[in-house]
């Protein structure tokens, strides 16, 4: 039974079914738009290396399989390239691995139906053997090597390894190359039978489409594949203390200008909410640090003036189910002297908080940006994705939003915004690293 559901302040319109097999499917008509975008994604991320499968024996697997059984993916029984079948048939696809996802995706503007039939018919027929996960291991293990060399990877993984001391979202998304080494076709098969269930995954697909003949064309296809009805996969994760592992954490590579990124971790009481509280978490904190380090705002405009950062300076949140924290930073002259002025000043524009008039403005800002995202089809897709994987709707955004009030921005900024729970990673040209 397909619903429909109608979201008429933004003029959109949703549809989706949850077929047999437990697989959630979403629809988004995009009525006049020439391309459609489709995503295919596993609630399983490089964090899921310690699990039960339903029935059977936890386990714990290799770091980095998640996105090694995503590369695999693309491997064909028949030897057949799926990149190519899908440009032969007007498409661009690709895939990637988060800390808490995989996906697989393609956007056209022709053969939607015959697109959407290859992406659910290659990720649906693993293929792996002891000869392709071996040749596989040289590629990743270049890929990791590639990453180790990438300055803004290098600051940005640098900041979460000196946040977490325990939690896995501390290991990179590929692994190391010793683990990946480690890595079997029977791993692979196990995680792929745990996690690739339909009742563990969403398909969204918004764009130029009939809804219901799309939903139906996906019911059809799934009812030809045989698929056992799954318990749920119970995950674990080591406890983490809500300390950060260090103050700092610096970094020796050959770049010009050194950079710098720091941010505070989430305590443990603040992670870990669903549906509505987890978007509005996110959304006040979002506008909080808009506030401090955004264009427009005084601490930036300060910064920018005295030369300590420049305009790729920026900031970002990330709040999933069992790890949170907010980060800012870029290319910095002078790295010392932004870290000090940050830990000088930001505590009085903490205590200051928001006026009514900035909120109402900085709130004006997030909706007018939400609504042109909203004609995105990627966006939409990999949003929406997300937001359901954390039990709420992306189309909660907008009036979540116009409930927020200065109180609760300033409440949540001051809950997150403690020096206790900061950490800095720091890159430095090769010639300026300290001796500490």
């Amino acid at each position: 039974m397909v619903n429909k559901i109608e979201h008429a302040q933004l003029k959109e319109t949703l549809y989706q079914e949850k077929l047999p097999n437990g697989l959630n499917v979403f629809v988004v008509p995009k009525q006049g738009f020439q391309k459609t975008y489709a995503i295919f994604t596993t609630r399983y991320g490089a964090i899921d290396h310690d699990f039960q499968p339903p029935g059977k024996q936890r386990i714990r697997v290799p770091d980095g399989i998640a996105h090694f059984l995503e590369h695999k993916m693309f491997e064909q029984r028949s030897g057949e390239d799926v990149f190519q079948q899908f440009a032969l048939q007007g498409a661009a696809a690709n895939a990637y691995t988060s800390f808490t996802r995989t996906a697989y995706l393609y956007s056209c503007t022709e053969n939607v139906e015959k697109n959407l039939t290859t992406l659910l018919d290659f990720v649906q027929e693993p293929y792996f053997t002891d000869e392709n996960v071996e040749k596989e291991k040289g590629i990743i293990a270049q890929e990791i090597r590639m990453y180790d060399d990438t300055p803004d990877w290098r600051l940005y993984f640098g900041l979460i390894q000196a946040f977490y001391q325990q939690h896995p979202v501390k290991i990179d998304i590929a692994g190391t190359v010793e683990s990946i080494y480690e890595i079997t076709k029977e791993h692979l098969y196990q995680c792929y039978e745990t996690f690739y269930h339909p009742s563990n995954m969403v398909l969204v697909i918004v764009g130029s489409v009939q809804p219901e003949q799309i939903i139906q064309l996906v019911a059809e296809n799934q009812a030809k594949k045989n698929f056992t009805n799954q318990a749920e996969i119970k995950r674990f994760f080591e406890q983490e203390p809500d300390q950060v592992r260090t103050r700092r954490n610096d970094v020796q590579l050959a770049v010009g200008v050194p950079k710098c990124m720091f941010g505070f971790k989430e305590r443990a009481s603040f992670v870990g909410q669903k549906g509505d509280d987890f978007l509005r978490q996110e959304l006040s904190t979002f506008l909080f640090l808009e506030y401090l380090f955004g264009q427009g705002s005084d601490f930036y405009q300060s910064l920018y003036d005295d030369g300590l950062i420049d305009e790729q300076f920026g900031y970002d949140y990330s709040l999933e189910d069992g790890f949170a924290f907010s980060m800012a930073g870029g290319d910095s002259s002078d790295p010392e002297r932004l870290l000090a002025r940050v830990e000088k000043e930001v505590p009085g524009f903490v205590q200051r908080g928001l006026d009514q008039t900035t909120f109402d403005r900085l709130r004006k800002k997030r909706i007018g940006s939400t609504l042109r995202l909203l004609n995105s089809p990627e966006w939409i897709a990999n949003q929406y994705t997300r937001y359901q994987f954390a039990g709420t709707d992306l189309f909660r955004m907008i009036p979540l939003l116009e409930e927020l009030t200065v109180d609760q921005v300033n409440e949540r900024m001051r809950e997150h915004v403690d020096f206790e729970q900061f950490a800095t990673s720091v890159i430095k040209p090769s010639a300026q690293v300290s001796k500490e």
